[in-house]
């Protein structure tokens, strides 16, 4: 079978790649602008200085496929899966979004993330390491057992979202929006006790005497 043009080729506009089998694929330096891909196998693929304009991966596997000084301008990863992904090395400003995706074990450090979308992904055992957050939106995400350390989390939104555990000592916190849970949890492993949630006893109630 002849290769595949995206071998062959090194820039791509308006195209569709569907169903392609590119796993440990090397498309290092090449452009991509208003391209999809559906269904692809991507599992190790390299994107070493490779350029991504307004591009959707949808359905796609990344687990584990290498960013190394792509620059993603207005890349879309939706129903996908980019488990175990360093992005640490991608290029500057990175502008991506991800829906209904799984990103479970992928490390963000030292990046601008601000107003990036994690709505309903699977977001398990994430590190967030000196990374600007703020705005970032993380609606229906499961980031349990996440790590967020030295981040910036201005106004960023985890209220809807599960298994949050932020810890204020550690990142810069402002108007940042929390699950209860979340806030009642934080404050449980400072040895606070909470009237009405857990085993906590609840607040004495005072009555009052009757006049006579």
């Amino acid at each position: 079978m002849a290769p595949h043009r995206i071998h062959e080729e090194d820039s791509f506009e308006h195209e569709t790649f569907a169903d392609l089998s590119l796993q440990e694929a090397d498309l290092s330096g090449k452009e991509f602008y208003g391209c999809t891909f559906q269904n692809c196998t991507l599992q190790e693929s390299r994107w070493t200085r490779a350029r991504l304009e307004d591009c959707v991966f949808t359905g796609c596997d990344l687990t584990r496929a290498r960013f190394t000084d792509t620059s993603l301008r207005g890349v879309r990863f939706e129903s996908s899966k980019l488990m175990g992904i360093d992005w640490t090395e991608v290029g500057t400003f990175p502008e991506v979004s991800f829906d209904g995706s799984n990103l479970r074990y992928c490390t963000f450090a030292g990046l601008s993330l601000r107003k990036t979308s994690f709505l309903r992904c699977t977001a398990l055992e994430m590190n967030f390491i000196d990374t600007d957050l703020s705005e970032a939106d993380f609606s229906e995400s499961d980031i349990t057992g996440s790590n967020f350390r030295g981040c910036t989390l201005t106004k960023a939104d985890f209220a809807a979202a599960k298994g949050v555990f932020i810890d204020p000592a550690r990142n810069r916190v402002k108007a940042t929006r929390i699950p209860v849970d979340a806030a009642v949890n934080f404050v449980q492993t400072l040895g606070l006790v909470v009237a009405g949630y857990g085993d906590g006893p609840a607040a004495p109630k005072t009555e009052r005497k009757k006049g006579r």
